[in-house]
């Protein structure tokens, strides 16, 4: 029997029949109208249905995708979004009654202008798969379902059964009867051009505003959910909020999910079963629409405070870039004080950088695991430079972070032997070439050395690039002996936002601080701690080489390392 029969507001305009259904329960004759396209699921398609409900068992339900229908007058059902599906289950169904006699499907699919395709879809052969696109199409599908069960051999038959078993009793779809008043041909673009609104979010929508509408003598409070839900909506949809509580770019369609994921539980990502919140939350709308209502406004409120307070903001920015789940830190305020919950992340944080003083001085991104947990440092460094600002409203752009192509990049790299084609030696000296007009320098020795770059870019080859990079280099090195160490360790590290180029990663220094200063001019985002490497805001005035990236100015950069992340690093362990 079907379950969860609501009338809901489809898209905001007339009401419908939303309920959830078996796939064994599916019966009746639907009517393909001409404005659909014929079948046109490949292997690709069909072998993942199979795989989904196969490997789905074990949990109590599991959801396809909906079937969009419209009575008509002479009690048929006019499928309106769905064919794919429901043809692949109807095949399905035929497959398994060979090992299965008494399976069977109950419904039946007719075609408006695709004469033949009922009575083809009975018995798919391959001598009428050559008649038209849309025989093919069946006929793949077919064999590809009989390869699929075949393929398990001796357990092909009880496979049948298992799955008929499956269908009947565990497998549903989400079934929506449209009014008949509805104009079936745009209902259909709407779903399927662009705007696909039975989502889990559109389904938990439509179920809430109608218990919100109330019975006879109870007040309608559906409008104004419906003008708060529009609300939260467009709050999670401010890029800044939206990247500090998911570590994305504003990109996803519907950002109220966030909340209703959240509620539901359950496992995050792919391992998440399709229409899993829908399923998760239905009862609980279904018992107390207000009480469900309710918490979805809670946490909308948390994270709205917790956005509004500069130190959170931060702290629980930093743990979501760096992959901890928003759900998880929903979880671990509960029931907190706004301190005590500050003392968590604090904790959250040391466990996650997991760093003591020697080891932060040590960190190399070729060690194992060391790019990550470099990447986690500089991170970490930017956000607390920021957070820790007196009298300042400036926030780290989670944003800006989630949107860019950040990598470890040497502050001054001493070689280039990672470029190994001639359009990236070219770019290479080019960008040297102009680095020299603002280096102080001999005039001779500059103007010598431009020609030879200026030379040999027509015809570059390894044997001169090598040449030019070794010169290239010892005049752009600042000749203190102590900065020629292990340039891959933290003290010659910063966030950059590469964008691929390759000849810039191995660049200079003076190199990178001219492309910083571009960037900077035409307003492009860079990290503080980058932007104060750069121009050199860590280093003692004594000690200035503008051009230059030197012993001293390491040492004074992991200082600002020590003295912005240090307590989060962990004590020493003392060796017994």
């Amino acid at each position: 029997m079907s379950e969860a029969v609501s009338t809901v507001a489809f898209m905001g305009k007339t009401t419908g029949l939303l309920e959830e259904r078996f796939v064994g329960d599916i019966e009746g004759r639907f009517f393909i109208r001409a404005y659909q396209r014929g079948y046109r699921w490949g292997v690709d398609e069909v072998t993942q249905l199979l795989d989904d409900v196969a490997g789905s068992r074990g949990q109590s339900s599991y959801y396809l995708q909906p079937i969009v229908v419209k009575r008509m007058a002479d009690g048929r059902w006019e499928l309106v979004d769905g064919q794919q599906r429901l043809t692949t289950l109807f095949l399905i169904l035929q497959d398994i009654r060979g090992s299965l006699p008494s399976a069977r499907a109950r419904f039946e699919l007719e075609y408006e202008t695709r004469v033949g395709s009922q009575d083809y879809l009975q018995v798919p052969d391959e001598a009428g798969s050559k008649q038209n696109i849309d025989f093919f199409h069946i006929h793949k599908a077919a064999s590809t379902i009989r390869s699929w069960f075949e393929a398990l051999g001796s357990g092909e038959i009880q496979a049948a059964i298992d799955f008929y078993t499956d269908l009947s009793r565990r497998v549903k779809v989400i079934w929506y009867e449209a009014p008949e008043a509805t104009n079936s041909t745009e209902l259909f673009t709407r779903l399927n051009v662009g705007r696909i609104p039975l989502t889990d979010a559109e389904l938990v929508k439509a179920l809430l505003l109608t218990r919100a509408k109330g019975s006879p003598g109870q007040p309608d409070q559906s409008l104004e959910i419906a003008a708060q839900w529009d609300t939260f909506e467009r709050d999670l949809r401010t890029p800044e909020v939206w990247a500090f509580v998911t570590g994305h770019a504003n990109s996803q369609a519907t950002h109220i999910s966030l909340l209703l994921d959240t509620l539901a539980g359950g496992p995050r990502g792919r391992e998440r079963l399709p229409f899993h919140t829908f399923g998760a939350l239905r009862a609980e709308i279904h018992a107390d629409y207000k009480a469900f209502w309710n918490r979805v406004i809670d946490l909308h409120s948390l994270i709205l405070g917790w956005f509004e307070d500069r130190n959170v903001f931060h702290k629980v920015g930093y743990l979501v870039a760096t992959g901890t789940p928003f759900d998880e830190l929903v979880g671990a305020a509960g029931g907190k004080s706004r301190s005590s919950f500050e003392a968590t992340l604090d904790d959250r944080i040391k466990t996650k950088l997991a760093l003591t003083d020697t080891a932060l001085s040590g960190l190399s991104y070729e060690s194992a695991g060391g790019r990550e947990k470099a990447s986690q440092a500089l991170l970490l460094m930017n956000v607390e430079t920021i957070r820790k600002m007196k009298h300042s409203s400036e926030r780290y752009s989670f944003s800006a972070h989630a949107a860019g192509t950040w990598s470890l990049e040497h502050i001054h790299a001493q070689n280039a032997e990672a470029l190994n084609t001639g359009e990236q030696w070219t770019s290479w000296l080019r960008l040297h070439r102009d680095a020299l007009v603002s280096l102080p320098l001999d005039e001779d020795r500059r103007r010598d050395l431009i020609r030879r770059i200026d030379h040999a870019i027509p015809s570059i080859s390894r044997e001169m690039f090598r040449t030019l990079e070794r010169d290239v280099n010892e005049i752009f090195s600042s000749g203190d002996e102590a900065a020629e160490g292990d340039v891959h360790v933290i003290d010659n590290l910063a966030l950059l936002d590469s964008r691929d180029n390759s000849a810039l990663s191995n660049s200079v220094f003076e190199v990178k601080r001219l492309e910083i200063l571009r960037r900077d001019r035409v307003g492009s985002y860079i990290p503080v701690c980058t932007r104060n490497v750069f121009l050199k805001y860590y280093t003692d005035e004594g000690a200035q080489q503008v051009h230059f990236w030197g012993a001293s100015d390491r040492r004074a950069y992991l200082e600002a390392f020590r003295g912005e992340i240090g307590a989060y690093l962990t004590e020493e362990v003392s060796e017994a």
